[in-house]
C-alpha cells in the first residue's frame, strides 16, 4: 500500500490506485468532507504511564509534557507530541478553499487521508493552465496539506502535480520554492498565509460575489410593492399635512415595469 490512502474524494478520473469517491464538480465542502473522510477531529489526552508496584495493576502516572493525539471517530492514537503542539484540524484544510471556491473561482479536485489520519490535504484547481506541444494540458494548482505526527509541517503550495497519494504529495512538496509553511508550534493561520501566497480575495471578487446572490434573490411582490409605494409618495417636510399617497396611475405603471410588462416600449 505504497499510497497510503485511507480515504479519498476527487472530480474528474479515476486515480491510478482505484480508490476514492468521485464527485462531479463545484460540491458543498460539506460534500467534501464527508466524501473524503475528513469528517473527524483530532483530539487529545494527557500522557499516562504505569509504572511497576505491588499488585496486578501497578500505579497510574501522567507525563504532563506530553499529550496523545487520536481520532473522535475511530479513537485510534495518532501520535505523541508536546504540549505546544498547535493542532490543525481536517475540517480546517478544508475550510481553507471556502471563500477561493466560492468567490475566486477555485475548484477543489482532490482531498483526502493518508496514513490512517496522520496526514491529510486538500488540493484545488486555480483555473490557470496551459497546453503544450502534444496537447498535453499543465493545470495550476493550490495545495495545503498537514500531518499531526510531527512529519510535515501544514504546507500550502502552488503545484503542478495532481495530489491523489502520499507519493505523489511527497513529489508536489519536493523542492518547492513558494511554499508556505506554518510548523506546528505555530498556529494556523489561514488568511496569513494566503496573503503570504499572494492569493487573498480582493475586495472585487467580494464585491462581484455580493451582487451574484443578490442577483440570484427573488424579490417579493410585496417587498417591491411596499418600496415604489415609499418612493413615489411625497414626503416633503414643508407640508403640514400626512405624506400625500403616491399617484395611482404612476404606482400601476411601476408595477407593470417591475412585472416585466411594457418591455419593448422605450
Amino acid at each position: 500500500m505504497a499510497h497510503l490512502v485511507e480515504q479519498m474524494a476527487y472530480v474528474g478520473a479515476t486515480p491510478w490506485h482505484g480508490l476514492g469517491s468521485r464527485l462531479s464538480p463545484k460540491q458543498p465542502l460539506e460534500v467534501w468532507q464527508r466524501e473524503a473522510g475528513m469528517d473527524w477531529q483530532i483530539q487529545e489526552s494527557p500522557v499516562h504511564f504505569k509504572s511497576d508496584a505491588i499488585g496486578h495493576l501497578g500505579s497510574i502516572h501522567t507525563f504532563p509534557e506530553q499529550k496523545v493525539l487520536y481520532r473522535s471517530d475511530t479513537k485510534a492514537p495518532l501520535s505523541v507530541v508536546s504540549q505546544r503542539y498547535q493542532v490543525v484540524q481536517p475540517r480546517e484544510v478544508l475550510e481553507f478553499y471556502r471563500d477561493l471556491t466560492e468567490v475566486s473561482g477555485y475548484e477543489l479536485e482532490t482531498a483526502g487521508v493518508l496514513k490512517g489520519g496522520r496526514k491529510f490535504w486538500a488540493l484545488a484547481r486555480t483555473g490557470q493552465g496551459t497546453t503544450l506541444r502534444g496537447n498535453d494540458q499543465v493545470n495550476g494548482y493550490l495545495l495545503l496539506a498537514t500531518s499531526c505526527d510531527g512529519t510535515l509541517a501544514t504546507t500550502a503550495t502552488p503545484t503542478m502535480v495532481q495530489v491523489v497519494c502520499n507519493n505523489m504529495l511527497t513529489i508536489a512538496l519536493d523542492g518547492t520554492t513558494r511554499a508556505i509553511k506554518v510548523p506546528h508550534n505555530t498556529r494556523f493561520d489561514p488568511q496569513a498565509v494566503k496573503k503570504q501566497l499572494g492569493i487573498a480575495v480582493s475586495q472585487w471578487d467580494e464585491f462581484m460575489y455580493q451582487m451574484k446572490n443578490l442577483s440570484e434573490r427573488k424579490v417579493q411582490w410585496r417587498e417591491a410593492m411596499g418600496f415604489f409605494t415609499n418612493v413615489l409618495r411625497d414626503t416633503s417636510t414643508d407640508s403640514p399635512l400626512p405624506p400625500v399617497l403616491p399617484n395611482e396611475r404612476a404606482l400601476r405603471k411601476v408595477q407593470s415595469l417591475h412585472e416585466g410588462q411594457d418591455e419593448d416600449r422605450h
